[in-house]
């Protein structure tokens, strides 16, 4: 069985993290571009050929971190790379940071594409025709001025699947499909509000049209298409999977949580990917003068909010879900009048699908309740009861829980407990990934593992 699956992978190490992919007949491997003298086949390596097939570790760090001076952000620390990012999609650093992508990539013999949302598609020729296994993660970040905005979130996958590409051709590997790596527009949904929206456009799942109308965050005229088109790339290949059809999908990425060094565990094997729904939250009552008017008198639309917050908090937990708001607005904006409108971000998550159904019918009816002035949980229990506020939903982003393809997700566990050498269970762990990912999207239509 491992011989068999280490001579269908195409894999890579950095430190602690490894992807791989996988198709010898169903799946696509990873490929060399020409056919020259000495060129090994894949299919033909023995375990031993492969296992002296490895990567250059301080090229890709040495690569991650130097493309990192397109968009930086704050320092955060002493070291030579503690310094955030603020790399927007479809902003002048993405463009800069998208331009080195596609000249990289070029150089290494990939065929290039851009489509209508400006997915980035590097292919590199195999010997057969066939949808490409790729390597695919993406390169924006996070939102401006945050320190926190990471310098291995997405950039990472990105890097080690153009590093594996590198070191196919420093050891003159080809093999029968082709291979390649995709750049996702907009993952973070950070400055266009709409997580993992290009690859949702390729699934079928978001309409072109309100992907491309989506507007910014801060208000300004940008949208997704006018800001594809001023930095170039607006592609004119259709976003669409029955246009560029993948063989498999495998994303390396960072945990950005705590489960691996809790558990001593070197490399999570990420079966799937928990439920989340994305809300705005309006609640709407009456602005008027903090010094005139009376509790008894007021619709305090900023009060409203804060309780709803708080429930939405105490129910999450009750049911074994998650419930954050991140985003808060208010009007008119001014110390001594009482906010009539506040719009809030609500971000529900939950393993199970069940689960965040029964939370968001359950915060619906509350939030209403609530709102009226009524006593749920006990947030209406002190203060001065005013007159009661508005609560209207509008749902931004629905995605349901997603299991990974058994083959891939085997196919990265057994390349990882062969690379570790593990002997037990414990460097290597099976878990479900909390947070958003573009393969989420693409596990609709392809197999995909991370």
């Amino acid at each position: 069985m491992a011989h068999v699956a280490l001579q269908k992978l195409f894999f890579f190490r950095f430190g602690s993290a490894v992807i791989n992919s996988l198709r010898a007949h169903q799946y696509s491997r990873l490929l060399s571009t020409t056919a020259r003298r000495g060129v090994k086949l894949s299919t033909q390596l023995t375990v031993d050929e492969l296992a002296t097939v490895k990567i250059n570790p301080e090229r890709l760090w040495n690569t991650l971190h130097e493309t990192c001076q397109w968009g930086q952000g704050q320092r955060w620390g002493k070291g030579e790379t503690d310094v955030g990012m603020s790399r927007l999609a479809l902003s002048d650093a993405d463009k800069q940071v998208r331009d080195w992508f596609v000249e990289t990539t070029k150089g290494l013999g990939c065929h290039v594409s851009v489509d209508e949302m400006g997915n980035i598609f590097a292919v590199r020729p195999g010997r057969k025709p066939g949808p490409p296994t790729y390597a695919g993660s993406h390169l924006d970040t996070q939102a401006k001025n945050k320190p926190t905005g990471g310098r291995y979130d997405g950039i990472l996958g990105i890097h080690a699947g153009i590093e594996a590409l590198k070191t196919m051709n420093d050891h003159d590997i080809e093999t029968e499909f082709s291979t390649g790596v995709i750049n996702w527009t907009n993952e973070e949904g950070a400055r266009f509000p709409q997580l993992m929206v290009a690859s949702g456009v390729w699934a079928g799942l978001i309409p072109l049209e309100r992907a491309h109308s989506l507007g910014e965050v801060s208000g300004g005229t940008a949208t997704q298409k006018s800001e594809l088109e001023r930095i170039g790339y607006h592609g004119s290949v259709r976003a669409s999977h029955k246009t560029n059809p993948i063989g498999a999908h495998f994303e390396l990425h960072i945990e950005q949580g705590q489960i691996l060094e809790s558990s001593k565990a070197r490399i999570g094997v990420v079966e799937g990917v928990q439920a989340y729904r994305w809300y705005t939250i309006t609640v709407t009552g009456r602005d008027c003068h903090t010094g005139t008017t009376d509790f008894q008198s007021r619709s305090d639309a900023l009060l409203t909010a804060a309780k709803l917050i708080l429930h939405s908090h105490n129910k999450a937990t009750e049911l074994g879900c998650l419930a954050s708001t991140g985003i808060l607005t208010l009007e008119p904006g001014s110390t001594n009048t009482v906010p009539g409108v506040v719009r809030f971000s609500l971000d529900m998550s939950s393993k199970e699908d069940q689960k965040l159904r029964a939370l968001e019918d359950s915060l619906k009816s509350d939030f209403a309740k609530i709102a009226a002035g009524e006593d749920i949980g006990g947030v209406n229990a002190l203060g001065t009861r005013g007159k009661g506020c508005s609560v209207e939903w509008v749902t931004d982003a629905d995605s349901p829980s997603v299991k990974f393809h058994a083959d891939c997700i085997a196919c990265v566990e057994e390349s990882a407990n062969n690379i570790l050498d593990a002997r037990s269970d414990d460097q290597v762990l099976r878990m479900t990934s909390g947070a958003g990912h573009d393969s989420v999207n693409v596990s609709i239509r392809a197999p995909t593992a991370m």
